[in-house]
């Protein structure tokens, strides 16, 4: 089995400090713009949460949206009658049970409306600088690619990888992956001939995609 300990080394080396691609000052923005994430592109978040977070600066303010007009104001996002609902249901709740702050743990974040753990991960690691692995479509394809990672279930996958990265680099190694699927291990036609994690890749693939 490939050596997690060495891929983050070698990951951590390219990307020494990797950072996460959506715009946020603060936990509740993060929230707003991981919950507008979802099958939608970072640059297009951060261009509707640029107008969005000047509008709405607080929990009251999206607990009291209203409904259509939050839609349309989000509409860009894609997905916006649930992204809507999802939002403006999780700041209503946090008002109700969490005197209106994010909470800063998993379980309480995974209360939350439209929040499963790779949100609560994003929201864990990014605004309260927690350690944490959170599983998107690029560090899943990553993981299983290189040998790290034997399933399609998220959740599984980051119980797989908390158990072989340290701890201590959890988070960094999380936004590392991410930018490596993206600049390198893509989906389509990923560039092995300029993997840096060539010799430690389990991928039966690698040597065809290495011209």
């Amino acid at each position: 089995m490939p050596d997690a300990k060495k891929i983050t080394t070698l990951l951590l080396k390219k990307y020494p400090n990797p950072g996460i691609a959506l715009n946020f000052s603060n936990p509740l923005e993060l929230l707003v713009a991981t919950i507008l994430s979802a099958q939608c592109t970072d640059v297009r978040v951060n261009e509707v949460t640029k107008t969005l977070f000047k509008k709405y600066k607080n929990v009251k303010n999206y607990a009291a949206a209203d409904l259509k007009a939050f839609e349309n104001e989000i509409r860009p996002a894609g997905f916006y009658r649930n992204k809507a609902k999802m939002i403006i249901g999780c700041c209503q709740k946090l008002i109700k049970e969490f005197n209106g702050r994010v909470p800063s743990t998993i379980e309480e974040l995974t209360t939350l409306p439209g929040v499963g753990r790779k949100t609560a991960n994003v929201i864990l690691g990014s605004a309260f600088g927690k350690q944490a692995i959170a599983v998107d479509t690029h560090v899943l394809r990553v993981s299983n690619r290189l040998g790290i990672a034997h399933s399609e279930n998220p959740d599984k996958v980051e119980g797989e990888l908390t158990k072989q990265i340290p701890q201590d680099k959890w988070t960094k190694f999380n936004l590392a992956m991410i930018l490596h699927g993206r600049e390198t291990c893509a989906a389509r036609k990923p560039r092995c001939g300029a993997c840096v994690l060539y010799n430690e890749c389990g991928w039966t693939e690698k040597d065809k995609e290495r011209i």
